[in-house]
């Protein structure tokens, strides 16, 4: 098993295996038979918190481009439309989520995945880069997210 980095949000650590790439729209992916595999980083876990409703919009089999809205989630903290990291072919989703997408929040990097896609790896980050990433962006989501908490 990969050692995991930490990113720290506040007093609350987000981790990342390091056997994987990611997006810049907080998803991971990993390699796997027929594409690749992806879901939310623990980054976007952490911020959507308790995720209890997904649908997708577009069918599987679908020629995506990237940044095409594929879907929609809603969370304890937010509503958000769901994008496609990557141009690609979408093999599959992961139907189990649309009947318990409580699966996100307790197993984001395993049988809490989202979809799959046939797709190269241009675009995704090393897990290190990823992070510096983050940190780019960080000083701007925590003072939303202190906002929300003062509304």
């Amino acid at each position: 098993m990969s050692e995991d980095l930490v990113f720290m949000m506040g007093k609350f650590p987000a981790r990342f295996p390091t056997d994987r790439q990611y997006a810049r729209n907080h998803m991971w992916a990993q390699a796997v038979e027929g594409g690749r595999r992806f879901g939310f980083s623990a980054y976007a876990v952490r911020l959507l918190q308790d995720v209890y409703f997904l649908e997708w919009s577009v069918d599987e089999g679908t020629q995506l481009r990237e940044k095409q809205a594929i879907g929609a989630i809603e969370s304890s903290k937010a509503e958000s439309e769901l994008y496609s990291p990557l141009a690609g072919r979408l093999v599959e989703f992961n139907t189990a989520l649309l009947s318990d997408p409580a699966t996100i929040n307790l197993d984001t990097y395993g049988e809490g995945w989202l979809f799959r896609m046939d797709a190269g790896p241009g675009g995704l980050l090393s897990p290190l880069e990823y992070l510096d990433h983050l940190v780019a962006s960080w000083a701007v989501a925590e003072r939303t997210i202190k906002g929300q908490m003062n509304e």
